[in-house]
Parts: structure tokens; sequence; C-alpha cells
């Protein structure tokens, strides 16, 4: 509705105020992570600058003849427009930050299950429609038309939408077998000490909640354990005495126990989340994906350290791993091998990262993922809401697991089973579904979002070929003394 009489330039101001009023709250924890504010600054101004864009787009589409008076077409082309721009910053740069979609925020509305059908990319658009149908019921209203058949239409279709994606049936019954997991969030200890103390602090608290937990389900109780990302950042596999408590409390469970550690191979370094069998040690491995650019590793180091020092608290580059995340844990109960999908930390805000594991056979879903860095800021409920999309998204049941919080057991259908504070020591347990059926969004994979970026471009190049066609035929009816009074919008 501001955009409604905008010019490309008040588009680009409007979209990108909006955007800043967003952003600059939804991630204030950059700033909490880094301690200083250019950062948060610089991320948030980078994604409001997208917002800033949809604005010029939905200027430039607006004026287009073949929209001009098809209220339906104008709600569709500006819920075609918003998806491409999340797509786009959900690419570029730097690979893209898929934070704020649209999509998360319906993880208690009945358009999250949309998400089965079509992913974010659908749950994005149907948010944009209903949002749109509103907006034109208010310009109605606001014209006198409070009792037209129009407001009445307008109205039935926004409630169509929210009603009918409430409809759509979720699996949700186990396929292959359930899995009882226990999950344990060890918690930090104060800071303060060297980092090297520190993360042999960490890892303690992972064995002994791994400990407590075992008292509390009893022997048999479980069938795998799970710690989160960075719970034994001094690598197990290469540290003999971190290495035989972790192999003692998995004896001591009986079962694998699934955790987060650093390996280090100088200059850089990687962020994996191993498989350890009692008495065996680590059998499988995932290599995160996608580290984090100026949190995890520098891009172009040379040239940001000039605008920032602070830039080399980073001092060693993490690397990103080649294999998809899944791994294979075996699980004696069930007699074989359970594959899992793995998405570290910010990953889950990834769609393919997570759907080729789903497709390649993941039958759950753990999000390990350490938060200790963003103190009692939301980005960690903000994850949360991303595992619960993922969960609904491929019909799988999540296990976000923290080292501080928030963690959750998710169930195939986004509903939390279990849920635990913020900075706490606290560990869950939950039989899970474990399921193999993919949902259509799934199968579709990228054909979503690809179909939107195509009709995005459509737009834009459509809008541009009528503008041309408006010039020209102006010029015609001036005899060439110029275009003529501007059509108004």
């Amino acid at each position: 509705m501001a955009l409604r009489r905008a010019s490309p330039g008040g588009g680009f101001l409007t979209g990108g105020t909006f955007g800043l009023a967003f952003f600059l709250p939804h991630l204030w924890w950059a700033n909490e992570a880094v301690g200083q504010p250019g950062g948060w600054l610089a991320l948030s101004v980078l994604e409001a600058a997208a917002v800033g864009g949809f604005g010029v787009a939905w200027v430039v589409v607006s004026r287009s003849s073949y929209l001009r008076g098809r209220s339906a077409a104008q709600v569709a082309a500006a819920a075609v427009l918003w998806v491409a721009v999340e797509q786009l910053r959900s690419r570029v740069p730097f690979g893209g930050f898929p934070w704020g979609l649209l999509a998360f925020s319906q993880t208690d509305a009945p358009l999250l299950r949309l998400a089965s059908l079509g992913g974010a990319p659908l749950v994005s658009a149907a948010v944009v429609v209903v949002g749109g149908l509103l907006a034109n019921a208010v310009v109605l209203v606001r014209d006198g038309g409070v009792r037209s058949v129009a407001t009445g239409r307008v109205l039935v279709a926004a409630v169509a939408v929210v009603v009918g994606s409430g409809a759509i049936p979720l699996g949700v019954t186990p396929e292959a077998g359930t899995l009882t997991v226990g999950a344990v969030q060890g918690n930090v200890p104060a800071p303060g000490a060297d980092a090297s103390t520190q993360a042999r602090r960490v890892a303690g608290n992972h064995v002994s909640g791994t400990r407590d937990l075992l008292r509390d389900v009893g022997p048999g109780g479980l069938d795998v354990v799970l710690w989160p990302e960075s719970s034994s950042d001094i690598d197990p596999r290469t540290d003999r005495a971190l290495g035989e408590a972790v192999d003692a409390v998995a004896r001591a469970a009986g079962v694998p126990i699934l955790l987060g550690t650093q390996r280090f191979e100088p200059p850089v370094r990687y962020n994996d989340y191993v498989v350890w069998l009692p008495g065996v040690g680590v059998t499988d491995t995932y290599t995160k994906q996608h580290p984090v650019p100026f949190g995890e590793y520098v891009p172009y180091r040379s040239l940001f350290r000039r605008l920032s020092p602070d830039i080399d608290r980073v001092s060693t580059d993490m690397v990103a791993g080649t294999r998809i995340g899944l791994v294979e844990v075996p699980i004696s109960r069930l007699g074989r091998p359970v594959p899992i999908t793995v998405a570290i930390c910010f990953e889950v805000a990834y769609d393919r990262l997570i759907r080729e594991s789903v497709v390649a056979g993941g039958e759950l879903i753990v999000i390990p993922t350490n938060n200790a860095s963003f103190g009692l800021t939301q980005e960690s409920t903000q994850q949360l809401a991303m595992s619960r999309f993922r969960a609904v998204e491929h019909g799988r049941a999540v296990v976000q697991i923290s080292t501080v919080g928030v963690s959750g057991m998710i169930a195939p259908d986004g509903s939390l089973l279990e849920r635990t504070g913020l900075f706490t020591a606290e560990q869950m347990v939950a039989a899970l579904p474990l399921r193999t059926s993919l949902t259509l969004a799934g199968r579709l994979g990228r054909w979503p979002g690809a179909l939107i970026d195509s009709a995005a471009v459509v737009l834009l190049v459509g809008a541009q070929v009528d503008a041309l066609r408006r010039r020209q035929a102006g010029r015609v009816a001036t005899g060439g003394r110029g275009p003529g009074p501007s059509p108004v919008v």
C-alpha cells in the first residue's frame, strides 16, 4: 500500500526503510556475538537493501498496462517478486543469508502445512498473497465498498487460502520404526577461562549430562544420544584423555553418541559432527558444508582487514566439507544402520542442504548448534522456528540440540514435543518416528523456486517492453514532441 504511488527511487527508500525496521531488531544477536555494532549494522543494511530492491521491482512492474485494474494479477505479481528477492538474498553474497524469510514466520499458523507441497517459496508466496488480498480489502473499504461484492470476494479468498492450507494432511506415523533419542544440552561454564580449559569444561558438562540422562531413563532405554555442535571442540579423535571420557560414557549408555567437534589441519579447520560407537570410536563424519562468512571464515581477508581489524578474531579459517549431510548410525534394537540427516547450526536455514540429504535417505533430521555466543537474544528461537519448518517440509522428526539452548524435539507436523530453556543444563528424551517417504516439496526440489524466479524475470522484462511500447505510442500521438503526461498508477 505504501508503494501505490511511489517512483522507483521512492520504492527503494520505502522498501529499505521497512527492511531496516525489520532486520535491525531481528538480527540483534549479531551485535551480541561480535561485541560491537559494525557487523550487525552491515548485515542489517545489506538485507534491508534487498527489500529496497523489491520496492523498485514492484514499482516498475505495477506500472505495466497488463496489471492495471487487475487486482488478482497484482497480488500474484507481488508474491512472485517478493519470493524472488528472498531467494536472491538467500544465495548472494558469500552463499547468501536466508534469515527472516516470511515462510519461517508461519510455524504456529495454518500456512505452515504448505511447506510439505512447495517448501519455503510456496509458504512465503502464500503469506504475500494473504497480505495482498487484505490490502485490497482495505482499499475497497476506504473507497466506500464496505458492503460491496468485491470486498466480500477478496476476504473470502484470503480466508480460503488460510483454511485450505490448514486442511492439508501431514504424514506423522512411523514408516521405518521409531528411535528413542536422548539429547544432552550441557551448558557452558562462566566466561573467563582460556579456550582450551573452556572447551574441556564444555565437553565435561556433556559427559555429566549424559550420565544424568542415563540415571533418568535406566539401562536399555535409549537408541542413540545426541550432543550439540562444539560439545567437544577439543577433538576426542586425537586427544586421548577426552576420547577415553567420551568412550566411557558411550559404553555406559551402550549406544552411539553423535557429537560436534573441531578438526584442525593447519592452516585451516573443519566443523565436524561424528558418530562415536562405544568401544570402537568414530565410524562416520559429516563436515559442515556452509561455514558462516565473517563468523567462521573471512573472505577477502586482506581487504576487510583494512575496514576493521576485528575480523582477525577469526584467526583460523573454517573450510567447507564436500559430503552431503547424511551419517549412518548403527542401531542395535533395529538391527540396521539408520541414515540421519545432519545440518549444523546456520545450515538449517538453507533449503538445499537439508533437502538433498533427506532425498538421499535421511529418516530423521538433527540440527546440532552452538548458541553460546548469542547471549539472551532470540537467535536460538529463530533457529528453532526453522527446524520446525523443516520438519513439515520433509515430513521428518527433527531434533535441534544446542550447547546452551534453546533445544527442542519436534514431530513431523512441526509441533514441539519438548523444549529446553536458555543457558541451562537439561536433557530431553523422546521416541521419534523414522520416516522414508518424500513429501511433494522433497520430490520437486528446486522447481518451485526456479519457476518463481523465471516468473519474476518475465514480469520485469514484460514491464520494460510495455514501458517502451507506451513511450513509442506517446511519441506517435504527440507527433514526436514527447511522451505526454505520465499515466496515473
